[in-house]
């Protein structure tokens, strides 16, 4: 286990977090090395049997360590924006195995994207499709595409982060798709290559993927028929994680399913994991400033809050919370974990059973390696928290604190408010 206790004390791997804690103070977000490959192997294993690639959707967690480390294990990136572009180039991506996805790419992305030479663009609208056109033929190259087809698949998740169904902003509805396709193969300055597909995030069942893949494959076949040859299915990511009592399928359970008909086809398959690989592998470690009692109520005010993790905030996502040292008594009570934020929104738990603590102990917030920092804010002029990688018994500050200085960098007064 990568987050354990040892003598009552939770450690990261080899190193006990209270002495991270007390070096780099807190809050900070802190990553373990080990299980971070732990889910790039479940994934590199799944598509042994099969041409597929891993494009790790850099959206989830896009520190450039955490990026190199996936990066050496032979995977691609998913990227939503020339930013992001920027920052997997910066640690080491293959950009051959870059595919470009978003509802808004910009002419600048575009031409960024196409003079680096990524594998595709996942095409999301036929105005974009044509600016795509415009942009590659003043480069005098052609793009590569994918369409993204929208199936209207239910992955029953949070409505947030649904993108399969038809009135959501994502995609092409899949039957208007061959119509686009055919518009696609007439443009001089674009190359057809894939179908990409991608419902949701955080699902916890395999049926809605299965649903969605027979849909792309009848979509594919008609493509075939029509002389537009597919290369690539771009099945997206959104396989679930562990918070509290799911159990999502695994990759190897996915592609088991629909291993036979990517044969069949000659197709190369693409995945997009981003929480399956980096949410169970970090935490968020937050200590307690005060702790309030208000009528029957108990709240545990930390020095963490929305602006660091949002989810509970955003979606009233559960995280599990965990002190750092166990006491030898086992009293629990019913506590909300709540941030210095001026909003009463800002809690990272609500009536969480927890034990007896006193100001100056540590939590743990569990299953925070996905979505948590790089959803951060300065909101209420919060300078953004470090962020660790643990490596056997070594750690690694692979982003430092920021200051106070770093908050005002880059904003100008102009001169007549100075008179």
């Amino acid at each position: 286990m990568a987050f354990s206790y040892c003598n009552k004390e939770l450690y990261c791997e080899g190193v006990p977090i209270s002495k991270i804690a007390q070096e780099i103070g807190t809050p900070f977000y802190l990553y373990s090395y080990e299980e971070l490959m732990k889910g790039v192997k479940k994934y590199k294993e799944a598509l042994t049997e099969i041409k597929g690639i891993i494009c790790y959707a850099v959206k989830a967690n896009s520190n450039l360590a955490i990026l190199r480390a996936i990066f050496r294990e032979e995977a691609g990136a998913d990227i939503v924006s020339g930013g992001e572009l920027f920052r997997a180039l910066r640690a080491g991506v293959d950009p051959k195995r870059v595919v470009f996805a978003g509802v808004g790419k910009t002419e600048k992305e575009m031409e960024y994207a196409l003079r680096v030479g990524i594998l595709m663009f996942n095409v999301e609208s036929e105005e974009e499709l044509e600016v795509l056109n415009h942009v590659a033929k003043k480069l005098n190259k052609k793009a590569p595409i994918a369409i993204r087809v929208n199936p209207d698949v239910d992955p029953e998740t949070h409505p947030y982060i649904s993108t399969g169904l038809k009135e959501s902003k994502f995609g092409i509805d899949i039957r208007e798709s061959p119509k686009v396709y055919k518009k696609a193969k007439q443009m001089e300055n674009i190359e057809v290559l894939g179908v990409h597909c991608h419902i949701g995030s955080q699902i916890t069942k395999i049926s809605p993927f299965i649903d969605a893949a027979k849909r792309v494959f009848e979509l594919i076949d008609n493509l075939n028929n029509e002389n537009i040859s597919i290369k690539y299915f771009d099945i997206g990511g959104g396989i679930g994680i562990t918070y509290k009592d799911e159990n999502p399928p695994k990759p190897s359970e996915l592609v088991e399913a629909i291993k036979e008909d990517i044969k069949k086809r000659n197709l190369t398959l693409i995945m997009e994991p981003g929480r399956s690989i980096v949410g169970n592998a970090g935490i968020f470690v937050t200590k307690i400033l005060y702790t309030k009692k208000k009528d029957k109520k108990t709240f545990y005010i930390v020095d963490g809050a929305m602006n660091d993790l949002a989810r509970p905030a955003l979606y009233g996502a559960y995280h599990e919370i965990k002190p750092i040292n166990l006491k030898e008594e086992h009293i629990t009570i019913k506590a909300d974990v709540v941030g210095p934020i001026c909003e009463t929104g800002d809690f990272l738990a609500k009536e969480r059973g927890l034990p007896i603590m006193e100001k100056g102990e540590l939590l743990a917030i569990m299953s925070a390696g996905a979505y948590g920092f790089t959803m951060a804010s300065n909101y209420n002029s919060r300078p953004k928290v470090p962020e660790v990688l643990v490596k056997d018994k070594e750690w690694f500050l692979i982003r430092e604190r920021e200051t106070y200085e770093d908050l005002v960098r880059g904003e100008r007064i102009p001169e007549f408010l100075l008179e």
